[in-house]
C-alpha cells in the first residue's frame, strides 16, 4: 500500500518508529485512565494502518479523499458529495530540509511541518488526497499554498478578516465555490437531502465531543487534558460517525466516574488557549501535566472553537442549507479576525464554566496572529484577575526543561493562590 501511494519507505519507517515510545511516555504511563481510552489508543497506533486502508478502499470504489487544514472548510459539503474529509494539520518536526527547500526557515511551525510531510513524501494521508484545501487565515499559509500548489491539487477558500455583512457576503460565495468544486471533483450533485444528512453527521459528532468537553468540568475532572487532547486531535481523520459512536460510550464511563469522584490529579486547573495542537503535538499538556496540573480545557481550533457551535439543520432548501453552513462557520473566533472581541469573551466564559484557576497561552513561533492576540487576551484576563502564563515555542523538545521550570512557578503561584 505504501509504495502505492508514493511514500518514501525508508522515511516513513523511521517516523513510525517514534511513536511508539513518544506514546508510551506520554500516554500508557499515565494512571487511572478510562477504559473507553482504549479505542482512541487503537486508533493512534493504526494512525497509519487501518484508517489509510480505509481511504484506499473508498478511492478503489471511485470515492475521493479531501484534506483539509482549517476548520473553516466545511466538512458537510464534502460528505454530502460523497467524499471523505481528511484533516492535514501536522505537529511534528518532519521534512524540515525538504520543507526549507521551498520555505524560509523562520516559518510557523504548522506550515512548514505539513510541508515537510509533502515534500518528503512521508504522510499517507497526503498522498491519499484528490484535493487539498486551503483557507487565508495568515499570510505564511496563503503564500505556502501557492508553493503547495506546485505539488497537489490545491483549492484555496478566500477567509474574510472582518465580521461585516460585506465580509459575511464574501464567505458565503466563497461556499458556494467550494461546493461547486467538490460536485465538479466528485462527479456528484450535492441534493438537499444528502447536505442534510450530512450536517446532522457532523452535528453528531460535534455534540458527543461537547458532551465530552462540559464532563470536563466536574471536579476532580474524570479525564485527563492529554486524553481529551487526544480524542480532540483523533475527530479530524476519524470516522466521523464511528467516532461520535466511541466518545459517547467513553462518556458514559465518564459520567460514572463523575457520580463516583473519581478523576485524575488534584493541582491547579488550566485552561490552554492559543494555536493548533495537531497530532503529536502533546508537548504543552505533557508538561502541565507532569509538572502536577490538570489541563481542563482547550481554547483552540483543535478544541473547543471546532465544536462550539453547530449547523442549524432545519434549512428549508438548498440556500437556507448553504446559509447556515455559512453562518456556523463565520462564527468560529479565529486570531485571523479583527476585531477579534469573541475570543477573549469566550475564554473568560470557559475559564468560569471548567472551574479553571489560570491560563495558559499556547503561541507557536512565529505565529503573528495567535502571538500579537495574546495581547488582548491578557487585558481580558486580567480584568478578571485570571492569572496567564504566555508560552511561545515549538515542534521541537529542547526548551521543554525551561518550560517545565516555567510552568512550576506559575503552578506554584496558582496554587498559593487557591490554596492547593
Amino acid at each position: 500500500m505504501w509504495e502505492s501511494l508514493g511514500l518514501d519507505l525508508d522515511a516513513h519507517d523511521r517516523l513510525l518508529s517514534v511513536i511508539p515510545p513518544l506514546y508510551q511516555d506520554v500516554y500508557l504511563n499515565q494512571k487511572n485512565r478510562p477504559k473507553g481510552m482504549e479505542y482512541f489508543d487503537f486508533a493512534v497506533m493504526e494512525i497509519h494502518g487501518l484508517r489509510v486502508q480505509e481511504l484506499q478502499e473508498h478511492k478503489a470504489n471511485g470515492g475521493k479523499v479531501v484534506g483539509t487544514f482549517c476548520l473553516y472548510v466545511p466538512e458537510e459539503l464534502v460528505l454530502a458529495a460523497g467524499g471523505i474529509c481528511i484533516g492535514l494539520c501536522a505537529g511534528a518536526d518532519v521534512g524540515t530540509a525538504e520543507a526549507e527547500s521551498v520555505l524560509p526557515k523562520n516559518i510557523c511551525p504548522l506550515i512548514k511541518s505539513f510541508m515537510g510531510f509533502k515534500m518528503a513524501k512521508i504522510c499517507p494521508y497526503f498522498e491519499s488526497c484528490d484535493l487539498i484545501v486551503g483557507e487565508t487565515t495568515c499570510d505564511g499559509k496563503k503564500k505556502a499554498f501557492e508553493v503547495l500548489g506546485d505539488f497537489a491539487n490545491v483549492h484555496v477558500m478566500e477567509v474574510p478578516q472582518t465580521k461585516s455583512e460585506a465580509a459575511r457576503a464574501l464567505w458565503r460565495s466563497e461556499v458556494e465555490k467550494f461546493k461547486e468544486k467538490i460536485e465538479k471533483l466528485t462527479g456528484n450533485a450535492v441534493t438537499e437531502s444528502d447536505l442534510m444528512a450530512a450536517v446532522k453527521k457532523v452535528n453528531a459528532r460535534r455534540r458527543a465531543l461537547k458532551r465530552l468537553a462540559k464532563l470536563r468540568s466536574a471536579d476532580p475532572s474524570p479525564i485527563s487534558g492529554k486524553d481529551a487532547l487526544l480524542v480532540e486531535q483523533i475527530s479530524f481523520y476519524d470516522d466521523p460517525v464511528r467516532f461520535a459512536e466511541k466518545v459517547n460510550e467513553l462518556c458514559d464511563e465518564l459520567e460514572e466516574r463523575v457520580g463516583a469522584g473519581i478523576g485524575v490529579g488534584g493541582g491547579p486547573r488550566i485552561a490552554v488557549s492559543g494555536c493548533p495542537m495537531a497530532i503529536p503535538n502533546w508537548k504543552m499538556h505533557h508538561v502541565l501535566e507532569s509538572s502536577g496540573a490538570v489541563v481542563v480545557a482547550e481554547e483552540a481550533c483543535i478544541g473547543e472553537r471546532s465544536f462550539r457551535d453547530a449547523v442549524d439543520p432545519n434549512g428549508s432548501d438548498m440556500n437556507a442549507l448553504l446559509d447556515a453552513i455559512a453562518d456556523r462557520y463565520l462564527k468560529i473566533d479565529c486570531a485571523c479576525f479583527t476585531p477579534n472581541a469573541e475570543r477573549p469573551e469566550h475564554l473568560r466564559e470557559l475559564v468560569k464554566e471548567r472551574k479553571a484557576d489560570g491560563v495558559v497561552h499556547y503561541s507557536l513561533q512565529f505565529c503573528d496572529p495567535y502571538t500579537v492576540e495574546c495581547y488582548s487576551i491578557e487585558k481580558s484576563l486580567k480584568r478578571e484577575g485570571i492569572p496567564l502564563l504566555k508560552i511561545e515555542t515549538d515542534y521541537g523538545q529542547q526548551d521543554v526543561g525551561q518550560l517545565q521550570t516555567r510552568v512550576e512557578a506559575f503552578l506554584e503561584r496558582l496554587g498559593d493562590r487557591v490554596g492547593v
